[in-house]
């Protein structure tokens, strides 16, 4: 299939791209369950982010990107089979929201950025609480992602000098506590919270911004 052709194609070109930028580490591709619905939910630093997820993961990763990059016919048709989805940044895209799910459903793995735009300096708070509503509406268990190093990339194809020290760690796979009838929104925000948290565990404190008091919740041991 074309999808499965060009994604191959991708992933090579991340593995092949991806250390010209600098050395990158991997830790915990262990926690990352081989089968069935998953949530890849990783900070936001760079546009470098989404290939080097790519690069890191031991699963195929379908995600979402800005609508603005699908507006031309050739890099539409690139993203489309390079498993990307367009949505709006706002945090109330219906489109991408049943897209999403449709993934879950077919036991794919979903790379999201609760942030919902890239912050460079330290997490900040998410724009919504989407990714919790998904995670509760499939039941797809969540693996926080911290990632470090790619602030410092400044594209994706200008390599950086001097070369930078990247690093991906993937904690454990965790699930939200299933609730009964209509989500509450403080429900859906506390959710929203303890993700946010698992992914500040698997950073360093500099890296934490608003959750810099966070405590470890499972994941590999933070520096």
């Amino acid at each position: 299939m074309a999808v499965d052709f060009w994604y191959r194609v991708g992933k090579g070109l991340a593995r092949l791209m991806m250390p010209t930028f600098g050395h990158i580490e991997v830790e915990g591709r262990e926690n990352v369950p081989p089968h069935g619905p998953l949530i890849f939910a990783a900070n936001h630093q760079s546009n470098a982010d989404p290939p080097l997820i790519v690069h890191a993961s031991p699963r195929p990763v379908w995600f979402m990107a800005k609508r603005g990059l699908f507006a031309w016919a050739v890099p539409r048709y690139f993203l489309r089979n390079l498993h990307a989805f367009p949505v709006d940044r706002d945090g109330r895209d219906l489109d991408a929201l049943a897209w999403a799910l449709e993934a879950l459903r077919q036991d794919k793995a979903l790379l999201i950025f609760p942030e919902g735009t890239r912050s460079p300096r330290a997490l900040r708070e998410p724009l919504s609480d989407g990714l919790a509503y998904l995670a509760l509406k499939s039941g797809a268990p969540i693996v926080p992602v911290g990632i470090t190093g790619t602030e410092r990339v400044p594209g994706f194809i200008r390599i950086a000098f001097p070369l930078t020290r990247m690093r991906v760690r993937f904690g454990q796979a965790f699930t939200l506590p299933h609730v009964e009838g209509r989500l509450p929104r403080a429900v859906l925000h506390s959710y929203t919270n303890e993700i946010m948290e698992r992914i500040a565990a698997l950073l360093p404190k500099d890296y934490r911004g608003s959750y810099a008091t966070t405590t470890n919740h499972g994941g590999t041991k933070s520096t």
